[in-house]
């Protein structure tokens, strides 16, 4: 077993207000507000607008600390991974600012606390099946899939995914077809939006065992299977308004979105890798997500 890092000087007891930013950095509150906002995508078309308020506090409160949640977990699982990469090593767990017991105790405690919530004040579909969401992204993808498989990314995204169903479940008490058609945009769009990060950070996955694709499939597959997620995407993202759970608006935007992604995804794939190409196809995915999800919000049908 690997050790803790250790402290070769003596720091001085870090104030209240730096103890609670490093707890609330254990969230990952960046992945929590997308979390929320898939989340309420799907109680905002499952109920063809506002869901009742009360439901919506709940719901919201329950999903935000089952993410946070499953945020501590994975940094204390993740800690030595992440102290010996550049993007995570500032992390409160690998540069020794808090116990790795801490985030045991915060990921136990805001797990119950959210299973609690949801189970009294939505209901017991939504309340296990954001347990399982938990349950895979801890289990099934970071102790298992990001350490043994190159699918870890493709397969991973079921966690990412189920949020948007948990939004629908909590006001339908069902699976209903848009729960699937918001999984499946959620689940199709992650992996080419982080594998363009990824190939330019192979060498740090290689260094540290991490089998992403890239690493173990190379630059060309990785680029292919970019493509073809991001051609699925577009009949992916249209098949709300199939399902009469937008308008014409939506589709409008959903297929301006979709092929302008997709045509930046092609030229992408054509060029050489460098960090501004894939950081400017990496934020273009962010602002497709974000500019789809408003466009669901403008013009649900009730």
């Amino acid at each position: 077993m690997r050790a803790e890092p250790l402290m070769l000087e003596a720091q001085a007891p870090a104030s209240l207000q730096t103890i609670i930013k490093d707890i609330y950095e254990l969230t990952k509150p960046r992945i929590a507000y997308t979390v929320l906002i898939t989340t309420f995508a799907g109680m905002w078309l499952a109920n063809g607008g506002p869901p009742a308020l009360a439901l919506l506090l709940w719901t919201m409160l329950g999903v935000g600390l089952a993410s946070g949640s499953s945020g501590a977990f994975n940094n204390y699982i993740d800690r030595f991974i992440d102290r010996d990469m550049a993007r995570t090593q500032n992390r409160p767990l690998p540069t020794g600012r808090l116990a790795p017991r801490t985030a045991l105790i915060v990921g136990t405690v805001l797990g119950l606390t959210s299973l609690a919530i949801l189970l009294a004040a939505v209901n017991p579909l939504t309340a296990w099946l954001t347990l399982f969401t938990n349950f895979y992204y801890v289990v099934i993808y970071t102790l298992w899939l990001k350490r043994h498989s190159p699918l870890c990314t493709s397969l991973g995204g079921v966690a990412g995914a189920l949020p948007a169903v948990l939004g629908v479940t909590a006001v339908s008490n069902s699976i209903t077809l848009v729960a699937v058609a918001l999984f499946a945009i959620m689940y199709i769009w992650q992996p080419p939006h982080f594998w363009a990060l990824a190939l330019i950070k192979t060498e740090e996955y290689r260094r540290v065992g991490i089998p992403m694709l890239p690493v173990v499939k190379g630059e060309w597959v990785t680029k292919r299977q970019m493509l073809i997620y991001n051609v699925l995407l577009v009949p992916a993202s249209l098949s709300l308004f199939w399902l009469g759970a937008t308008g014409w608006i939506y589709f409008a935007a959903a297929l301006i979105l979709g092929l302008v992604y997709l045509g930046m995804t092609i030229d992408f794939v054509r060029q050489e890798v460098t960090r501004p190409r894939a950081y400017r196809l990496f934020f273009f995915s962010l602002i497709y997500l974000c500019t789809l999800f408003v466009m669901m919000f403008v013009n649900a049908v009730s």
